[in-house]
């Protein structure tokens, strides 16, 4: 029997997932889902970008290393917006260089590859919650 108190969790959140790899994108993306969020996905940086002014999700889960503008620069631009998301970045990249450029640069979340699917659900569902006492 699931537990009720886990459904939902993220119901009704706006959420773009960008990864260039279909396995790693299709994952997130179903247990995003799975959470009730709506998600929008894409593949490169420069539709990340476009999808963010566009659409203006809450929250975006990012890979570092992605075609056309790196998550670097797709972090910097989305960061200046008005309606600026969260922005959790994802890498396989250990080197804690890039964690602290990712961080001088807004990051909200930063996650290893492979993520596991709940830490990742967990700290999404933190970051909107403690946004959304800020704005209340």
């Amino acid at each position: 029997m699931p537990d009720p108190s886990t459904d939902n969790r993220l119901q009704d959140r706006r959420i773009l997932v960008v990864d260039d790899d279909n396995e790693v994108l299709q994952s997130i993306n179903q247990a995003l889902q799975a959470e009730g969020a709506r998600t929008m996905t894409c593949t490169d940086g420069n539709t990340a970008v476009r999808i963010c002014e566009q659409n203006e999700p809450e929250l975006v889960v990012l890979d570092m290393m992605l075609p056309r503008r790196s998550g670097f620069l797709v972090l910097e631009k989305v960061k200046k917006l008005i309606k600026a998301p969260l922005v959790v970045m994802v890498t396989a990249n250990e080197g804690k260089r890039h964690q602290q450029y990712a961080e001088t640069l807004g990051v909200d979340g930063y996650l290893l590859k492979p993520v596991r699917l709940e830490r990742l659900i967990t700290l999404a569902m933190e970051l909107l919650e403690g946004r959304d006492k800020k704005a209340g």
